[in-house]
């Protein structure tokens, strides 16, 4: 079965042989990736420590019934119920300034989807060598205000998505509707960047 029979031959050609490389399967990183798997995006290299929890279930891609199991796992089963043809080189372990550059070596474009700044700091500076585009995401707690999570290119090869101010809080919870915003203009961002689309 074809998930996206929308696109021309090129455009699939295109996306069947990207890899995409996410850091993190949490509100953004499992969203992202459901976008992508949709898009008609096969390849994949991931990786989170986490298992899936009952506080995870208000904005990530997971569903009851997995709570417990680890987020690669859980994810895996979610994505390939989209499609069967993927290429999924998840690990389950915890990201480093050591592992980043290995793992994502032979990725296209690294989808930033962490939730503290540090790391997302860390994953950019890891991969500052590389030449490999990173696309991010900063400020997209609370509700509201859905105008205010926009694309900004910082330079070549560094895109990031959000309002850039509205971090996670007390006062600001992550929430389904900004945190998916957020996500589909990443997954939106690595397509265009792939097909040669105007951002």
């Amino acid at each position: 079965m074809e998930v996206n029979p929308y696109l021309t031959s090129a455009q699939k050609s295109i996306l069947e042989q990207a890899k995409i490389g996410v850091a993190g399967l949490g509100g953004l990183g499992s969203n992202v990736l459901c976008h992508l798997v949709r898009a008609g995006i096969r390849r994949f290299a991931a990786a989170d420590f986490d298992v899936v929890s009952a506080s995870n279930l208000n904005r990530q891609f997971f569903f009851a019934d997995q709570i417990g199991m680890k987020k690669t796992e859980a994810l895996a089963a979610n994505l390939r119920r989209i499609s069967r043809r993927l290429e999924l080189d998840f690990h389950d372990l915890k990201l480093t300034e050591e592992n980043i550059p290995e793992l994502f070596a032979d990725c296209d474009i690294v989808v930033e989807a962490f939730d503290k700044a540090e790391a997302k700091t860390m994953l950019i500076g890891a991969l500052a060598e590389s030449g490999i585009p990173v696309v991010a995401a900063s400020g997209l707690a609370g509700f509201g205000k859905s105008n205010d999570i926009r694309l900004h290119q910082v330079n070549p090869r560094l895109y990031i998505t959000g309002d850039l101010t509205s971090g996670i809080s007390p006062e600001l919870a992550p929430a389904s509707p900004r945190v998916g915003i957020a996500a589909a203009m990443e997954a939106n961002t690595v397509i265009a960047l792939l097909l040669g689309e105007e951002l």
